[in-house]
């Protein structure tokens, strides 16, 4: 990976870059869903908007955006940018991989509504909403101040 070393700067800019769009995505996504399932009946033309307003921003920001952070984070890793004996190393990639499932359940969630089939209230969306802000809260922390 030395050959890697020049672009450092590069990569961890695109990293920060694109962990900002996953997490546009990640604030706005459920709040959507409150909407959606708050609003929409079944069928009509706002479910068939917030359909596509959910779809696109998955599949165009959001899932690239995770993957650019994946990418970059690992090329950070593999360049020295982790810490293995560190407790905020791991609390970090701990935090990260809980991202990554809360963006799958959300993956999951927008399916059910393009079929018809959400039974989650609004509320549920709501609670949902918080938790990339309480995992954002723990990565910042941990990469930045490093309490542990």
């Amino acid at each position: 990976m030395g050959w890697l070393l020049p672009y450092y700067e590069w990569i961890k800019a695109l990293h920060i870059i694109a962990v900002i769009s996953w997490m546009a995505g990640m604030f706005y996504l459920p709040r959507l869903f409150v909407y959606h399932a708050e609003r929409a009946t079944v069928g009509s033309e706002l479910d068939q908007t917030f359909q596509i307003m959910e779809e696109k921003l998955l599949r165009v920001i959001m899932n690239p955006a995770m993957i650019v952070s994946w990418v970059c984070g690992l090329l950070l890793i593999a360049m020295g940018a982790f810490d293995f004996g560190a407790v905020w190393s791991w609390s970090k990639i701990i935090a990260v991989v809980a991202m990554t499932a809360a963006h799958g359940w959300l993956g999951a969630r927008r399916k059910e509504f393009a079929a018809g089939t959400n039974t989650r209230s609004g509320r549920t969306y709501r609670l949902m909403n918080e938790v990339p802000t309480v995992l954002m809260f723990v990565i910042v922390i941990a990469v930045i101040v490093r309490p542990f």
